[in-house]
């Protein structure tokens, strides 16, 4: 505002001096005279000045046809001139607009008109780091593979587009199956950008799936100091690679490792079950009981896994089932509300021939929550106390048809797993695996191949020497819907067992204790 009222008064000001100055010469008497090659000229004062306006008016003409000719020398001669300025600013311009054209026709997914107009905006703007990346994304978008790679390797040799570059040959030959060569690209892009969270997930995956502990452990620590990843996560996942390596160490006979990378993987994450059975195990055969069965009742409290129970049969294997039913006092009150809870002690019952007992702990978790295992339990006390054949074909109709129960369920894919392991086998996804019942359970337990039958649903080794027999049914024996009242559809299926206490068994990854 200051500067615009300036500039006001001072155009004021010169003009006032001017008409002043033209007064006064107005104003003067006399004439200039002018004498040239022998000649007197008398001229009127006002004529001389108009004439020296004129003859500055001249010069000036002849100065800017000078320069105009001086910048069509250097435009010829290929130097930056305002007519060259002239000619850039158009091409940008038509540059942009061919750019702006094609993210329009990207973002409409119009894909072959978005690669054709980022090529007019290469050819007119010449700046890679943008046009050639629009021409990757739009050559990828029309399926043009080759295209989009020779344009990513373009962004690779520039330093500002290097990482981008990078990152799009390694999406490409991630879609292409080829992960080797996606891990080394992955390794590149985090040494570029290591605080970039899509990176670090990626090369975190491929590293866990390749079993490379040690790098997914960098990869690890790495997203906890860049703040993407929680404390708790960061423990439960730091604890999952520890399981996974020792496991490799004991597949190799490193046994010091191997307990180091166990008990770690214990601490970090005590509710993590597979972690937790083999610190019991390995604390059992150092003759440290209490350890053991420390380590598995903290990982009770969370999640009351068969495996657990399994374990904790193993630290005292030559006891009469009175005597384990006893041990396991302690252990049951943990999740003592669990249905776990409840078919454990209804096997502890069964090995021991208590099966009123067996029937009371189990109460009408048949009806509640029915399942494989509780069925077969059920079918299990029925024969124990006598009923007749059809009553227990009864019950393992309607155990075919249950759900499984709680499995080893992937929570990105919901693919149900045998076994725990720290990479899912459908999408690869790493430490996606809980301990919960999936799904369309009764789908899954009915896609079962008949090759799982015969159902091992028995007595205890003592029940038999008793007389009580086993049941070991084969297809033929499942009855009719007409003979049995109410039964489910019969579908093949593994269901639980009870047996000898002193042999836990594992079937299908579900250890029975």
């Amino acid at each position: 505002m200051l500067w615009s009222l300036f500039k006001i008064l001072l155009f004021v000001v010169i003009v006032g001096a001017l008409a002043f100055g033209v007064q006064t010469l107005l104003a003067l008497s006399g004439q200039v005279t002018v004498e040239f090659n022998g000649g007197e000229f008398v001229l009127e004062p006002l004529v001389v000045i108009l004439s020296v306006l004129v003859l500055m008016l001249a010069l000036w003409v002849v100065f800017k046809l000078a320069g105009f000719l001086v910048a069509v020398m250097r435009f010829i001669n290929g130097d930056d001139t305002a007519l060259g300025a002239y000619f850039d600013r158009n091409r940008e311009r038509k540059g942009y607009q061919a750019l702006s054209d094609s993210l329009i026709a990207l973002a409409s997914g119009e894909s072959r008109e978005a690669a054709a107009k980022a090529q007019k905006a290469e050819k007119y703007l010449q700046k890679p780091e943008i046009t050639t990346l629009v021409v990757a994304q739009a050559a990828e978008a029309a399926g043009e593979t080759d295209r989009a790679r020779e344009a990513w390797k373009t962004l690779v040799t520039h330093e500002r587009t290097r990482f981008v570059g990078v990152r799009g040959l390694m999406r490409q030959k991630l879609e292409a199956g080829d992960t080797a060569t996606a891990m080394k690209l992955a390794e590149k892009a985090f040494a570029l950008k290591p605080r970039h969270v899509e990176t670090q997930d990626t090369l975190l995956r491929l590293q866990a799936k390749d079993e490379n502990w040690d790098g997914a452990r960098r990869v690890l620590t790495a997203k906890l100091k860049s703040g993407s990843l929680p404390k708790d996560v960061y423990k439960r996942r730091e604890a999952v690679l520890s399981l996974a390596d020792a496991r490799d160490q004991l597949a190799k006979g490193n046994m010091d490792k191997a307990r180091a990378e166990v008990f770690e993987a214990n601490r970090l994450s005590p509710e993590l079950v597979p972690a937790a059975v083999l610190a019991a195990r390995l604390h059992a055969e150092s003759g440290d009981e209490r350890r053991a069965a420390k380590v598995l009742k903290a990982a009770r409290a969370k999640t009351p896994h068969p495996d657990l129970a399994a374990a904790f049969a193993d630290i005292a294997p030559g006891e009469t089932p009175e005597q384990r039913i006893k041990r396991f006092q302690p252990f049951l009150k943990v999740n003592a509300d669990a249905p776990e809870t409840k078919m454990l002690e209804a096997e502890l019952y069964l090995a021991a021939e208590d099966f009123p007992s067996a029937r009371r702990v189990l109460g009408t978790l048949y009806e509640s929550h029915p399942t494989t295992r509780s069925l077969t339990l059920m079918a299990a006390i029925e024969r124990g106390e006598g009923a007749s054949e059809a009553v227990v074909r009864g019950w393992l109709a309607k155990a075919l048809g249950a759900t499984r129960g709680p499995q080893w369920v992937c929570e990105n894919c919901g693919t149900v797993h045998a076994d725990w392991i720290p990479v899912c086998t459908s999408c690869e996804a790493f430490d996606s695996l809980s301990w919960t019942e999936p799904k369309g359970s009764a789908a899954s337990a009915a896609a079962l191949s008949s090759d799982m039958l015969p159902l091992l649903v028995g007595a205890s080794t003592a029940g038999a020497a008793a007389g009580v027999p086993a049941i070991v049914p084969t297809p033929d024996d499942i009855p009719d819907a007409e003979e049995v009242e109410p039964a489910a559809p019969v579908n093949p299926a593994i269901v639980g067992t009870t047996r000898d206490v002193d042999e836990p068994v594992t079937l299908n990854g579900d250890a029975r204790s």
